[in-house]
């Protein structure tokens, strides 16, 4: 509806490119948690994250993501409680933040840097649409009224929108003391409390497994049926696949893809702007 037949499954295929980075970059991540928490070998991390993946995809165990979900209100939680003490306690000499800020490594993707901030946080929210486009296409479609559909629409984004500016914010405040982390949220929870940082491990690693497996079995029913020979093959071979990506490293990894999956985002906004515009147009006219 958006694309035609041939730019619709051009960008079928771009997004499922970009949803397995996506749980290529879950594995990095779960090694990034445990090697900066447990101080773990990185990759040893990543293989069980791996491990569990794969057995979750084989042996079809649904009910185990359906409980794990629960986590992520409770995550939600710690990372407001990290995020409101950390504003309290932290650096408020901005041009001192700036100078730490400006030491972090640029990533470049394929040659390219992102050339602003503006730029960035624009890809960013861009990066949200993209990867969340599948299921918010799931949800919308099951709203029968197009007004609670727009509504939660509005109220999610802001959400979100809010939630990442006080991350942010609260990031830039203390960045003098993240050089060289992975995972800044985990490092400011282990300066609150020991107790703290276990439990944003637990809800973090738990997070992470459910991403995954959501991201691997999306990749893979694409390739062939559930609960057959063929796809347990498929989920096996492009999650050991994912496994050896992941050795780039979840920061290196976060600030290729993410951004790249940004550029998709805006076309997708773009497109389901303009349909949005024609279709009203359109309704208009026949008023």
């Amino acid at each position: 509806s958006l694309f035609g037949p041939t730019g619709g499954a051009v960008v079928d295929y771009m997004l499922i490119f970009f949803l397995y980075g996506v749980g290529v970059i879950m594995l990095a991540g779960a090694g990034a948690t445990l090697h900066q928490h447990f101080e773990w070998n990185f990759m040893a991390g990543s293989l069980i994250m791996t491990a569990f993946v794969i057995l979750t995809l084989c042996l079809n165990l649904k009910s185990i993501i359906y409980l794990i979900s629960m986590v992520i209100p409770f995550l939600l939680l710690i990372i407001l409680a990290i995020m409101v003490y950390s504003i309290f306690t932290g650096n408020y000499d901005f041009a001192a933040q700036n100078v730490h800020a400006a030491q972090y490594e640029v990533i470049e993707l394929l040659g390219w840097t992102v050339p602003s901030w503006a730029l960035s946080g624009v890809l960013y929210a861009a990066f949200n649409v993209g990867v969340g486009f599948p299921m918010l296409a799931v949800i919308g479609g099951m709203t029968e009224s197009e007004r609670e559909a727009g509504q939660g629409g509005i109220l999610g984004g802001l959400g979100l929108g809010i939630l990442i500016v006080l991350l942010n914010f609260t990031l830039f405040l203390n960045i003098d003391k993240l050089h060289g982390i992975e995972i800044p949220t985990l490092a400011l929870a282990g300066k609150i409390h020991v107790s703290l940082a276990y439990l944003t491990v637990f809800a973090l690693i738990a997070m992470i497994y459910s991403t995954a497996v959501g991201m691997f079995f999306a990749f893979t029913v694409r390739w062939a049926e559930p609960n057959t020979k063929k796809f347990k093959w498929v989920a096996i071979v492009s999650t050991l696949v994912g496994f050896g990506l992941s050795r780039f490293g979840f920061g290196k990894l976060v600030g290729s893809v993410y951004p790249l999956m940004g550029v998709l985002g805006i076309i997708i906004i773009i497109a389901l702007t303009m349909y949005w515009w024609k279709t009203r147009k359109a309704e208009r006219g026949m008023a």
